[in-house]
């Protein structure tokens, strides 16, 4: 069984190295997540401090899978801050480094941060993920439903533009 955590603020910060390694290591295997090559640890370090930071002002909830102890994965919960929309959140960055794959950490990563938000009193969760990658597929097997496609709506890091698939889930 997966070793799910929410991570507090310090511990955010405790982590930054290995959430790092982990956006990294899915850069490099040519996720689109917003970071185009060549990636510094000091990019990664500035946009985890930023989601600490987030986590502690009560913004976002994040989630670490941890496997003998060893942070290997994580997602997020970013709460919408438009006065209308106190019942909506983002699902962000499920992330999950190569080495740790194929154990059902997305799976799990996925349901502690569907939890997380439905405690928060939110009740209709969002995301997009790059159109063909196996996070759509995990997506659908957890009962998301797709909303729509956007053509070339980012890019790889290898350059090439990326199709969006944008989901939805109501968690009431």
């Amino acid at each position: 069984m997966p070793d799910i955590r929410q991570l507090s603020h310090v511990e955010a910060l405790d982590q930054i190295p290995a959430l790092t390694e982990i956006l990294a290591d899915c850069i490099a295997d040519n996720a689109s997540v917003g970071f185009m090559p060549p990636f510094t640890t000091q990019e990664g370090e500035d946009f985890w401090r930023g989601v600490a930071e987030a986590v502690g002002r009560g913004e976002v909830l994040l989630y670490g899978a941890f496997v003998e102890d060893r942070l290997v994965g994580t997602v997020q919960i970013g709460f919408a801050l438009k006065p209308n929309q106190p019942h909506r959140a983002d699902l962000m960055k499920l992330l999950v480094h190569r080495k740790a794959r194929g154990r059902g950490l997305s799976t799990a990563l996925m349901k502690a941060a569907e939890a997380g938000a439905a405690a928060a009193g939110r009740t209709l969760l969002v995301l997009d993920t790059a159109k063909g990658e196996l996070a759509e597929s995990i997506y659908e097997k957890l009962g998301w439903q797709r909303s729509g496609e956007i053509p070339d709506y980012a890019l790889y890091p290898d350059g090439r533009f990326c199709d969006t698939v944008i989901f939805y889930k109501r968690l009431a």
